[in-house]
């Protein structure tokens, strides 16, 4: 006879405190996996919508109240945020001896958690590398997804099994290597971002009605591309030693600056170039000459 998913063995009670994107995706993903989620913690408007679809039936409760339904307690809130938040429960009391306290910041391994830890919780960081919406389609997303996880070594498997019940593939990241890991998470996300939105500005400004559609290919292909093969992948005229279509490029975004276009393109485009001329420069791509024209450019550009 099979079992469902909420007899099997070692099934939990968890909290969520924290509904934003993270919480309840991962909260639903705990759910899906057989865990009963006691309680969830949402103060916004946008958060409680957010559990009542993601979480249906799981009442809004109290922190208090949660900790003491819960066997495992997920903080899926700002980094900022989660160290006075541990804090404040282990001040108060609320803490119990044998709690699996998860947290789910790129920034903090378990460190962060050392007054919960003295509390008798069980720290355990458990970080995935993705972007959410909040929405149910991020489910599907995290079969694909990678989890950076952090915990002392007698409960790593612990933290290891979540992460594979909730689709994802972990990734030991020690303590001391955790703002390393962040920080490259957080610089091919965020600033892919950023490039993006200022090409599309770029675009619209002169007329593109579809510029998504202009960019989606190239930067698939490019991204694609330098996944796998890392700085031999790139193209266009710093790869080619083009000085004069660079110059040109620069002249061209400083002009529209003096139009009304706000500066922060022709920054990023200007410090980008210089970077990814030394990165060139360092692989042997480019003759030092060349290189040494490029970054002069770069350089003197008002």
């Amino acid at each position: 006879m099979t079992s469902t998913p909420d007899q099997r063995p070692g099934r939990l009670g968890v909290g969520v405190i924290g509904v934003g994107k993270v919480g309840a995706v991962l909260g639903a993903a705990l759910r899906n996996a057989g865990h009963v989620v006691t309680g969830v913690h949402a103060v916004s408007e946008a958060s409680r919508t957010r559990a009542e679809a993601l979480l249906p039936d799981v009442p809004i409760l109290e922190i208090p109240e949660i900790l003491r339904r819960s066997e495992l307690v997920l903080l899926a809130v700002p980094d900022d945020v989660l160290p006075d938040l541990v804090s404040g429960l282990a001040t108060a009391g609320h803490l119990q001896a044998g709690h699996l306290l998860v947290h789910t910041s790129g920034r903090y391994g378990t460190s962060v958690l050392d007054l919960a830890r003295a509390s008798g919780a069980i720290p355990l960081a458990i970080h995935p590398a993705m972007t959410f919406t909040g929405l149910s389609l991020d489910l599907a997303r995290l079969k694909d997804c990678m989890f950076g996880v952090s915990a002392d070594g007698i409960v790593l498997p612990v933290a290891q099994a979540l992460v594979v019940e909730m689709g994802g593939e972990p990734v030991v990241i020690a303590e001391a290597d955790r703002g390393t890991y962040h920080a490259a998470l957080a610089h091919a996300s965020n600033h892919l971002v950023t490039l993006t939105a200022q090409s599309r500005q770029l675009l619209e400004s002169i007329g593109v009605e579809q510029p998504d559609r202009m960019l989606s290919p190239l930067m698939h292909a490019a991204l694609e591309n330098s996944l796998a093969d890392g700085d031999s992948a790139l193209t266009g005229p710093v790869a080619r030693g083009d000085v004069g279509t660079v110059r040109r490029h620069l002249d061209v975004l400083s002009e529209l600056v003096q139009d009304g276009l706000p500066d922060d393109v022709r920054l990023a485009y200007q410090q980008m170039a210089r970077v990814t001329t030394l990165r060139a420069l360092q692989r042997g791509a480019l003759k030092e000459s060349v290189a040494r024209e490029l970054l002069d450019v770069l350089a003197d550009h008002p």
